[in-house]
């Protein structure tokens, strides 16, 4: 008979997830995650497999904890620039925050692990195509509703979008000073 599992795999699965927040992929031991996690070796490996498959599981849980999603946001019907405006302007705030200082878990593997491990590349690769799918849904849409100009190009504004976003993921760990943040979202947002 097997004998069941004396820990809870999500409640674990979450600690793995803010270690690795916190320190990086690289920084973080197995022996630091079977502290954190108060879980035996064994058990650790039973269940989520080594340190890599656990951080692929940890990323995965990143993207399920953003509620709503970024994509949720952007797809809400009715006038979809100001939608694209309030992801902008909470990436703003979030960058400039007390949280801000950890990053997107997402662009620190990125920064941490790309291009040399190819499962985090394509991770990354699919999270930042989904982001630049729906941008540019959206700025479709503005276009067609008349809030974008007509000669404005969705795709290209989608992906300098991305840029900037993701780039005050990065400042916002080093500098998180709230008039800078608040200033790069402005001049984006001027460019709609």
């Amino acid at each position: 008979m097997a004998r069941s599992k004396e820990f809870d795999p999500g409640a674990a699965l979450d600690a793995a997830l803010e270690l690795f927040w916190e320190r990086g992929y690289e920084s973080t031991s197995m022996a630091d995650l079977v502290d954190r996690l108060g879980i035996g070796r064994a058990s650790l490996y039973a269940t989520f497999g080594g340190k890599h498959e656990l951080y692929m599981k940890a990323l995965e849980r990143f993207t399920e904890l953003q509620n709503p999603s970024a994509v949720e946001l952007l797809s809400q019907p009715g006038p979809a620039l100001p939608a694209v405006r309030g992801l902008v302007e909470s990436f703003a705030r979030q960058s400039s925050s007390k949280e801000g200082r950890h990053g997107c878990m997402i662009v620190n593997a990125a920064a941490e692990l790309l291009p040399r491990d190819e499962e985090v590349c394509r991770f990354v690769e699919r999270n930042w195509d989904g982001l630049e799918t729906a941008l540019t849904s959206a700025l479709i849409r503005a276009r067609a509703q008349g809030e974008l100009d007509a000669d404005k190009d969705p795709r290209a504004l989608a992906r300098f979008l991305i840029v900037v976003l993701q780039g005050m993921r990065v400042m916002g760990k080093a500098s998180p000073d709230p008039a800078r943040m608040r200033d790069a979202a402005a001049h984006a947002l001027s460019l709609l």
